[in-house]
Formats: C-alpha cells, sequence, structure tokens
C-alpha cells in the first residue's frame, strides 16, 4: 500500500500512520532541502588578552590568544607619562620590531629605549615577531594557517591596542635584522597605515642576485635559522615567485610614498662602537640589500633618509640607529 502523502501528514490522519510513517517522510523531506538553505557562519574567533604582567612602572607585557597563531603569543608595551586605558584621549604607537633569533624583550633588553621615549607621548609597541617568522602569513606548501605573523600584528594586535589601550591611529615603525624587513613590509603593505618606516640593517631586497633556477637565493630564513624550512614562508622564489615580489620591499618601494623613509647600515666592518676584527658577512650582505633598495626609492622619487657607515650586525650600532631615526619617527607622529 502507497505511504501517505507530505500534505496528508497534516490532515486529521489515522493515528498509527502520522506516529510510524510522517515523521519519517518529514525527515527526508527536510534532508532535500537543508543543503539548499544559506549557510549559517560560525562566529569568527577572536584574539582576546588572557593575562598582563607588570614587568617595571612604564612596561606592561600582554600574553594573547591568538587564532591567526593558533596559540599564545607575547607583546611588550612602553606605556607613555599619563597613560591610563580609561583616558578620553588616545596616544600615537611607535612599533618596534625584533630581528631573527629572538623575541619580543629584545628591544628593552640591549637598547635604552625604555629611557628614550620616557617623556614621549607615545605607546612602544613590541610584538614577539617569532625566531624566523619574517613578518608574514606563511605560505605553508599552499595550506595556510598559522603561523600568520602579519595577520597576528596588523588586525588581531592593532585591534586589541585600539579597542582596549587607549591606542591611537598615528603609527610609525621600525626594526632591526629581519624587524627591518618587517617595518618596510607592513609600511609597503598597508599604505596609510604607518606614517614612519626605519630599517636597521634590514633586508630589503629578498631577491637580491637571485637567477631563476639558482636555489641559492639572497635572502631566506634558513640564513638567521639554520634547519628552517624557509619554503614554507613564501615558496619557491621561482615557483611561487609572485608569493616573493609581494613580500620584497625592493619590489614595493613604490607604495611608500608618502611614508617618512630612514634605512641604516654597516658594511661589515668594525666602526666606532667596535666589533669583530673581522668583516661582517650578514651585515656586509644587509649594505648590498639597503643600497639597493634606496636607490629603487630614488629612481622612484620617493624620499629616504640613508646612513651607511663602518659598523656590523650588532645592538651598539642599532641603539645608535633608533637614536638617530628617532627624530623622523616621532616627527611623523606630531610629537
Amino acid at each position: 500500500m502507497a505511504g501517505p502523502t507530505l500534505s496528508g501528514c497534516f490532515r486529521k490522519a489515522p493515528t498509527p500512520v502520522f506516529r510510524r510513517s510522517c515523521p519519517a517522510l518529514l525527515l527526508g523531506v527536510l534532508s532535500l532541502l537543508l543543503p539548499l538553505l544559506p549557510a549559517v557562519p560560525a562566529a569568527a574567533a577572536q584574539a582576546r588578552v588572557v593575562a598582563e604582567t607588570t614587568v617595571a612602572s612604564r612596561t606592561l607585557d600582554l600574553t594573547i590568544e591568538s587564532p591567526a597563531m593558533a596559540g599564545r603569543q607575547k607583546v611588550r608595551l612602553l606605556l607613555p607619562p599619563g597613560w591610563s586605558r580609561t583616558a578620553s584621549r588616545t596616544w600615537p604607537t611607535l612599533w618596534l620590531l625584533h630581528g631573527g633569533v629572538d623575541d619580543y624583550t629584545a628591544w628593552t633588553r640591549d637598547t635604552d629605549v625604555a629611557r628614550l621615549t620616557a617623556d614621549t607621548g607615545v605607546i612602544v609597541v613590541m610584538p614577539n615577531g617569532g625566531r624566523c617568522g619574517n613578518y608574514s602569513d606563511w605560505w605553508n606548501h599552499g595550506d595556510g594557517g598559522a603561523p600568520a605573523w602579519e595577520t597576528f600584528h596588523l588586525t588581531e594586535l592593532r585591534k586589541i591596542l585600539e579597542g582596549g589601550y587607549r591606542a591611537g591611529t598615528a603609527r610609525a615603525i621600525a626594526g632591526n635584522s629581519m624587524g627591518g624587513l618587517g617595518a618596510m613590509l607592513y609600511a609597503a603593505r598597508h599604505p596609510g597605515m604607518f606614517r614612519a618606516a626605519a630599517a636597521f640593517s634590514g633586508y630589503l631586497h629578498t631577491l637580491y642576485g637571485h637567477e631563476p633556477g639558482d636555489d641559492s637565493i639572497g635572502y631566506g630564513p634558513s640564513l638567521s635559522c639554520p634547519g628552517t624550512d624557509w619554503r614554507r614562508v613564501w615558496g619557491d622564489p621561482d615557483d611561487q615567485a609572485a608569493i616573493w615580489h609581494a613580500h620584497n620591499p625592493y619590489d614595493l618601494a613604490g607604495r611608500l610614498a608618502g611614508v617618512r623613509l630612514w634605512v641604516a647600515s654597516g658594511n661589515g666592518k668594525a666602526g666606532s662602537l667596535g666589533g669583530w676584527p673581522f668583516t661582517d658577512p650578514v651585515e656586509a650582505a644587509v649594505e648590498d640589500h639597503g643600497r639597493a633598495f634606496v636607490q629603487r626609492l630614488r629612481e622612484l622619487g620617493v624620499p629616504v633618509t640613508a646612513r651607511f657607515f663602518d659598523g656590523q650586525h650588532t645592538w651598539p650600532y642599532w641603539q645608535r640607529d633608533l637614536h638617530e631615526a628617532y627624530p623622523t619617527l616621532t616627527g611623523a607622529l606630531g610629537l
């Protein structure tokens, strides 16, 4: 005997027919309709501060649960005089990025940045960037996902600072070594986000000297992090050339128009602040990158202040660089 129709389920049908047959029929119809209904997206996970640690009178460390990083990351803040999370005003920010094989404590550990900024009305933001994170969302052989340093810094962390720590929208950025790369990358990839950018011993032409088919490149995370699969970051410089070019400050130089730029690098020789009695090959390579980048900026008519000198890949030179660039960085913030 034929079973009931769907309309029959809503008529006064005999009780046994409704109980046994209609529920199965309704479930079958729903199973056909559900795939056609618009999907309701799940609420996106939000980055959040899970811990605060007061390190010194002006130094506050944040622990952030980051979806972009699939875990927790640290950020150090230097707070300006009179700062309060309940203040009616906001403060400009100076982002300081650390180099390879280092972490968020680097600038306060090895320079006098706390003293330098003590009387300046600026929030200094020093995020962890990974031992060889390269301030990029990693390609991960096409799979994407964590680590996504750029998203963590410029989306998650920025929103946290502006939403809960009275950070304003006037920003400057600087960094040493890998952090110099990051400073120019972030300023170029996000036009209008930073008013000034400074690179101290930064690798600013990541394809410098590269020839197609040549597996030996001028830059990669393996340079500062032996054993790291640098292809996870941007892929192969030939097969994923578009990704490499999109993360090469030299190629993005035209996007820096309107940003106050500062580039500093030693030549690898021991200078006035000391160093090894031999030429530092890392800093010598950095100078090549820096000069190529500065030349490209000038070809495009983009103003830049450049400082090339006898010096090596060490903190005494980066502290001096920061002091010399500081008026440009803070001046761009109106301080």
